[in-house]
């Protein structure tokens, strides 16, 4: 079991920066591979990044490719996403989640856990 709460959210410009943090208690973080998602209003949830349990390898979708950043942190049980170059259609309630499964899936329906979400929004 492990329970993800995070922080960081937030109003920004477009163009702005935000970081958005996610710590993890309970069972160590490191156990599991990590992941970001977010959801829009009137939208369904999407995947935003995933990084490997060691944080050797990430994965992200093309729409903020370039422009995010995730990170871990397995000493301090942290997950972080990193967000640059802001547009409003990032406007969105973010979500931290964990996965038991082996790789980095951008499944949600295999995320086991998951943090009660981080209003990140945009003005243009």
């Amino acid at each position: 079991q492990v329970q993800l709460v995070e922080s960081g959210g937030g109003l920004v410009q477009a163009g702005g920066s935000l970081r958005l943090s996610c710590a993890a208690s309970g069972r160590t973080s490191r156990t599991y591979v990590m992941g970001w998602f977010r959801q829009a209003p009137g939208k369904e949830r999407e995947f935003v990044a995933a990084i490997s349990r060691s944080g050797g390898s990430t994965r992200y979708p093309d729409s903020v490719k370039g422009r995010f950043t995730i990170s871990r942190d397995n000493a301090k049980n942290t997950v972080s996403l990193q967000m640059n170059s802001l547009k409003p259609e990032d406007t969105a309630v973010y979500y931290c989640a964990a996965t038991q499964y082996q790789y980095m899936t951008t499944v949600q329906s295999s995320y086991d856990y998951w943090g009660q979400g981080t209003q990140v929004t945009v003005s243009s």
